[in-house]
């Protein structure tokens, strides 16, 4: 589905990553993309002139995005480290064929060789002698609320990553730089947590039934009601998971038409039964078979999960670049579907709000304008972006200003910024009433456990600022508080990471910083030099990311405090200096010219 970030074009035809990282000018030039660009004696000599948007109105604010060149030596010593280590992993092969070394491995018996075998051994091969190197760095127990400090259970192995053993000691207040807690709502003590508590009191911990038999409860409709009103729209549906939000309702929108229907006795004659399933064929397809989905190539596995489930025809664009898009859009109308050449029935962009790898938001403004001129729909995935973006917290919706009408399906999670578990949909009444009777979720799936459901309403209420209260936990601050702590926490955070010389990703606004880490002996030696100075970080290789692009993921949190993130700075600074990981050539910033209005920026 998706191609190799090295030769993807970010922000625009005139802005692209070469091969290896080599630039066509100099190497390790800083590609910034900025919508109003800055009149030149503010521009900084190692930046390239970002390219132009389709139409700089659209926007109220700069949109600022940095995406800065890997150095060509960092690229090549990347490629000979990856290579190096597949010659070894095929010396470790050969030795445990001829039992040399011992193979922890899963095999097939002998008496089953002939059979079509289970566990593919060559696809395994990464897992083995690669990631088995560095895989203590994953799965770590946490045994205490992952906030902005966490506990971790020590543990040791002794056959090198393939299994682990606890000491029984506990690794006391390490800063958490890895979860999504955005606004710190992940608490056991709080207005949310008793809450919680009262609910689990009142209706116990599980529901034992779908929403469509008995597990219908009054606080699932008060959520439901709740989060329409937050997001703008008119309806709304929550799901007990929030991967099987995007993975069983695009299905429902685009796929193929699946016949559901509802037995009441199983001796039912066969022809009352195809009658059934006729009538409901005929009235029950919102977007029938022949459909385009338009994808962003940088999308969550469980939206490319529902694309591919869903059978219809998905194309992919680059990411955030409008003119792969919009040539997508155009050559759908101009050429219809394949071999018949018979107009698309439907047409699907899928996007999301803030891209958990790259740390990049959206190009709302221009996807909603494409979407209107070529009369596509828009499904917005939220995840990362609801609670955590726009002056309200309603996502990039509200950060970029714009009507929520204009998106046709809103998705969201609420594993992030309101600290509980789960998903939603929102948008149109006949929209959600048709996934109330036809997505698998909603039909086949328990019900959310009303313990989550309230620690949902009670958090989301406090962004709102509906609650009244201040909060006992998070500093006793307010809504408004969490929100603009979390936004200076995070420019403050990338600016610092940035004036200490390294490659950080993604938007000046976004809460997620990924910083690149490249050679894959690096990532396992970052995650482990960080926990010894007791701070908790989350590494990431291939093939998550592109082969030469691994990286550690920082997620700021409004919980944070300007002392935690000091300290976790000053950690990274010293691990950066110790593994050699100021990587970035881009002169030092400039002092900030603050926010100027879009007329000033215009006219510069």
């Amino acid at each position: 589905m998706t191609e190799s970030s090295s030769t993807k074009l970010l922000n625009g035809d005139a802005c692209r990553r070469t091969l290896n990282g080599k630039n066509a000018s100099k190497n390790g030039y800083v590609k910034n993309h900025c919508l109003f660009q800055q009149s030149q004696k503010y521009r900084r000599s190692g930046e390239k002139k970002q390219n132009a948007t389709h139409n700089p109105s659209l926007y109220k604010k700069p949109f600022v995005e940095s995406f800065e060149e890997t150095p060509l030596l960092v690229a090549v010593l990347t490629y000979m480290g990856y290579g190096i280590l597949t010659v070894f992993g095929y010396l470790r092969d050969f030795l445990r064929h001829w039992n040399i070394e011992k193979c922890h491995v899963a095999q097939e018996r002998d008496e089953q060789k002939d059979f079509v075998p289970l566990y593919q051994d060559f696809e395994n091969f990464y897992t083995r002698n690669l990631y088995m190197r560095i895989r203590d760095n994953w799965n770590r127990p946490i045994c205490s609320v992952p906030g902005a400090k966490m506990d971790l259970a020590e543990r040791v192995t002794h056959n090198y990553n393939w299994t682990f053993e606890h000491t029984g000691k506990v690794v006391k207040d390490v800063i958490n730089m890895g979860s999504y807690n955005y606004l710190g709502f992940a608490e056991n003590t709080g207005t949310c947590a008793d809450a919680a508590i009262e609910v689990t009191q009142k209706y116990g911990v599980g529901v034992g039934s779908t929403r469509c038999e008995m597990g219908n409860l009054d606080i699932h409709e008060e959520l439901e009601e709740l989060v329409a009103t937050f997001l703008g729209v008119e309806s709304s549906m929550a799901f007990g998971m929030g991967f099987a939000t995007n993975s069983m309702n695009i299905p429902a929108l685009t796929g193929k038409l699946i016949l559901q229907v509802i037995v009441i006795d199983h001796v039912c004659m066969r022809a009352h039964k195809i009658k059934s399933c006729r009538k409901m064929e005929a009235n029950s397809c919102f977007l029938p078979q022949g459909c385009l989905i338009l994808s962003d190539e940088l999308n969550h596995a469980s939206l490319v999960l529902g694309a591919r489930l869903s059978g219809s025809t998905i194309r992919v664009f680059k990411h955030n670049n409008m003119q792969s898009l919009e040539k997508l859009l155009r050559d759908a109308i101009v050429h219809g579907q394949p071999r018949t050449h018979r107009p698309w029935k439907k047409i699907l962009i899928v996007v999301e709000g803030i891209y958990s790898m790259e740390g990049s938001i959206i190009r709302l403004p221009e996807v909603i304008a494409l979407k209107k001129r070529y009369k596509a729909y828009l499904y917005l995935d939220e995840a990362h972006s609801i609670g955590a973006l726009g002056p309200s917290g309603k996502g990039v919706v509200d950060y970029f200003g714009l009507d929520p009408k204009d998106v046709d399906i809103m998705m969201g999670t609420f594993t992030k910024s309101f600290g509980a578990a789960g998903g939603y949909i929102g948008g149109k009444k006949e929209l959600i009433d048709y996934l109330r009777s036809h997505s698998h979720s909603a039909v086949y799936a328990t019900s959310m456990p009303p313990p989550v459901a309230q620690q949902i309403i009670t958090s989301m209420k406090i962004i709102m600022g509906e609650d009244g209260t201040t909060l006992g936990t998070c500093q006793k601050s307010t809504s408004a508080d969490r929100l603009r702590q979390l936004s200076e926490n995070t420019n403050y955070f990338r600016r610092r990471l940035r004036e200490m010389g390294f490659i950080i990703y993604g938007n000046d606004d976004s809460p997620v910083v990924p910083l690149m880490l490249y050679m894959p002996a690096k990532i396992g030696a970052f995650g482990r030099e960080m926990l010894k100075r007791n701070i908790g970080t989350v590494v990431v290789g291939f093939p998550a990311t592109p082969i030469i692009e691994s990286r550690a993921r920082f997620c700021v949190s409004a919980a944070h405090t300007r002392e935690m993130l000091d300290t976790a700075l000053e950690a990274i600074s010293e691990v950066g200096d110790l593994l050699q990981l100021k990587y970035s050539r881009r002169e030092r910033p400039l002092p900030s010219l603050g926010w100027m209005s879009e007329e000033s920026l215009l006219q510069d």
